[in-house]
């Protein structure tokens, strides 16, 4: 029992990785254009499409999805940062609209291209292998996945918390006003924001196929859980939202096994204190 638990619990690691890649960009595009985005998973699921048509099995193949992926999520997000422009100062819930159509008319499009089944992604031959923990056999890819999602991490960490862009960022971030009154160009801030959620969301969709592949409704999933990780994590905190991607990523798996009755709803009650907890001190804060 010890062994599985452990087993799943890498799982659950591998899967909360795979959500911060993805929360990461949701939580940049909130923070920074104060965008509630209900299309970033169509993002996620273009990826893995896009996983689906390039990869082929092969560590060529993978590389090409990614540039091609990379390009599709710059320009989709920046497109997405455009078409909301109009809404800006509206308020969220036009936003949810507006996003949730996009969202809506993106799954048809999927559905129309690639049908309305599950569709089987083969990791790279080089990883396609497993490797022995106790009783169990473990993918390679996974293992690989983690190595290569902590790395990005770190990357996203030290650009935000280290670079000039960085800097700027969260700038714009505290005060927007207050940034552009200094001389930052927010709203290129704003475009480079925009795109870079939607090159991690694609990354995200790309990388994740072999684990959560394409499929009708796996855009809905990823979008729940993502957004579930930045409302724990904060909007705009990278290590908030790494945290809460590995919370939410046991719960999901470990939880799961332990408690498949109770899981689920123990993930909204962590929501739930969190929001009367960050509630409770920004009153106190105020008064």
């Amino acid at each position: 029992m010890a062994v599985t638990v452990a087993v799943t619990a890498l799982d659950g690691l591998a899967f909360g990785l795979l959500l911060f890649v993805i929360a990461a960009g949701l939580t940049q595009i909130f923070g920074v254009m104060d965008i509630l985005n209900l299309a970033h998973g169509s993002l996620y699921l273009g990826g893995a499409y896009v996983a689906y048509v390039f990869s082929g099995g092969t560590l060529v193949g993978l590389a090409v999805a990614l540039v091609v992926g990379a390009v599709l999520g710059a320009s989709g997000g920046m497109a997405l940062g455009v078409a909301m422009r109009p809404l800006a100062g509206h308020g969220h819930l036009d936003q949810a609209l507006a996003t949730l159509g996009i969202a809506f008319l993106a799954a048809d499009a999927y559905t129309t291209g690639f049908g309305g089944t599950p569709l089987p992604i083969s990791p790279p031959e080089l990883l396609n292998g497993s490797i022995a923990l106790g009783d169990h056999s473990y993918p390679t890819y996974r293992l690989g996945f983690i190595a290569v999602a902590v790395l990005l991490a770190v990357v996203l960490y030290l650009s935000v918390a280290r670079s000039r862009y960085g800097v700027v960022l969260r700038a714009t971030v505290a005060d927007r006003a207050m940034a552009a009154a200094t001389g930052v160009n927010t709203r290129r801030v704003q475009a480079l924001a925009m795109a870079a959620g939607g090159i991690l969301a694609v990354t995200g969709g790309v990388l994740g196929a072999p684990l959560l592949g394409p499929a009708p409704g796996v855009d809905t999933t990823v979008l729940v859980l993502s957004l579930i990780v930045v409302v724990i994590g904060g909007p705009g905190s990278i290590p908030g939202a790494f945290v809460a991607a590995l919370l939410v990523g046991q719960v999901q798996t470990v939880g799961v096994l332990l408690a498949p009755t109770t899981a689920p709803f123990a993930l909204f009650g962590v929501l739930l204190a969190v929001l009367t907890i960050r509630n409770r001190v920004q009153t106190a804060v105020l008064a």
